[in-house]
């Protein structure tokens, strides 16, 4: 969320930022409303301070005697009263409107980002590896696991609709080693703590994060109101929902390896085949939370964590820095990792890291006191996938294909599948 006061003296940055994303722009309609309970606010005060003065004016003329004056007195009070009270829940109103126009702007990029409408408008900041130099005909990863007899979509469509798998046997431990495998990757080698996080969480955690209120359709919701999470991000970041912490605590670097769940309401016929587009789908994920100087370094040092994953699994990948249109509602900046996959000829989002600033911290009212003492700062929030499970395993399955239609564990993986190198077709 934006803080109003920095609306009110950048309203021209801010209607920049908001048309570079594709969005109306707002701050006159802000201001406006902003005005609207600035204006309330100060005739409730106004009224408050008259009712105070007026009760003591009661007291000083019942003490001269002037009964008729007191009796007046007392009428106004009485009134005032009752204007009062239509004031205040005036001002409940005003305050609600502003804080759901505020809760639905999105964050303003930082300068570095490229402005552009969509993908086509992303940069290319590098790429790492090299794609796969075998001869043989490249498959897709639905085409490997069914003639391996490890991925059934048809059972996954009986048991639970459109958009799951079931994954088997051998393929299932080498989906499991992935997850292990980044989780100590992150914990004993990148200084991250890691969590297992509750799978529902709370209107409130996402609110926090910029899920809701924009974003319902994308999520799914229980019969008791609460929300299965879309990323571990929500109840990641949400470890700090109210705190005040300690500058000295700083930075909080978390991990957590969950499934996640999203409705994909805005993804209709896309990727229908196969795993890369699901409602349910493990995820590693990396949140990070630290002072407001140190964002753009963490940034750059959470990206380089989740890189390391796929260089260990000697996968050929690109980073690019999304534009302006492309980004998520609550990012400042983002990287995207892009994992090369030869069954579709083409790169695919493996990772996204994302600086926030302040935007998910003023949601969620987490400060730190500032280390020269002279008050409070909202923390700056990160996030990213250190890295997406599934889609690691599916370009594990393309890059790692034999000519047999067997695949190759790769070497970073053999410590965790107990023996087994090769991925073969199930008896």
């Amino acid at each position: 969320m934006l803080d109003i006061k920095w609306i009110r003296e950048n309203s021209e940055a801010l209607d920049k930022a908001l048309q570079s994303r594709g969005a109306e722009a707002l701050s006159a309609e802000l201001i406006a409303a902003d005005e609207k309970r600035r204006s309330l606010v100060q005739s409730l005060q106004d009224m408050q301070s008259r009712r105070n003065a007026a009760s003591k004016e009661i007291g000083q003329a019942l003490g001269k005697g002037d009964k008729d004056r007191a009796e007046a007195l007392k009428a106004e009070v009485a009134e005032l009263k009752g204007r009062m009270q239509d004031a205040e829940e005036g001002t409940r109103q005003a305050d609600a409107a502003l804080d759901d126009m505020l809760m639905r702007l999105p964050n303003v990029p930082l300068e570095s980002v490229p402005v552009g409408s969509d993908e086509n408008d992303n940069r290319e900041e590098r790429k790492v590896g090299a794609k796969p130099g075998w001869a043989h005909k490249a498959a897709e990863h639905y085409e490997i696991g069914e003639d391996l007899g490890l991925l059934d979509f048809e059972a996954a469509a009986r048991i639970s609709g459109a958009r799951f798998t079931v994954v088997k046997g051998q393929l299932a431990r080498l989906e499991r080693a992935l997850g292990q495998f980044m989780l100590d990757l992150h914990t004993t080698e990148h200084g991250y703590t890691e969590v297992n996080p509750p799978l529902l969480v709370r209107d409130d955690a996402l609110y926090g994060t910029g899920q809701l209120p924009k974003f319902s359709e994308d999520l799914f919701k229980t019969t008791d109101g609460r929300w299965m999470i879309p990323t571990a991000e929500v109840p990641l970041t949400n470890l700090v929902y109210g705190e005040l912490l300690d500058h000295d605590t700083l930075p909080l670097r978390f991990t957590a390896l969950t499934p996640c769940f999203r409705s994909e309401a805005g993804s209709a016929g896309r990727d229908t085949r196969g795993m890369l587009r699901q409602h349910q789908f493990n995820k590693c994920e990396l949140v990070s939370i630290v002072d407001a100087e140190h964002g753009v370094e963490e940034h750059e040092r959470m990206t380089a964590c989740a890189e390391e994953v796929l260089k260990r699994l000697g996968l050929h990948y690109r980073v690019m820095t999304l534009c302006t249109g492309d980004m998520g509602f609550g990012a400042q900046k983002t990287y995207d990792l892009e994992v090369w996959l030869p069954g579709q000829d083409t790169y695919r989002e493996i990772s996204s890291c994302s600086v926030c600033g302040d935007f998910q911290g003023r949601r969620m009212n987490a400060r730190y006191r500032d280390p020269d003492g002279k008050g409070t700062r909202f923390v700056t929030t990160l996030n990213g996938s250190g890295v997406a499970v599934g889609r690691a395993l599916i370009a594990v399955m393309e890059n790692y294909l034999e000519e047999d239609g067997s695949i190759t564990v790769p070497e970073a993986l053999l410590p965790y599948m107990g023996g087994i190198t090769r991925i073969e077709k199930a008896d």
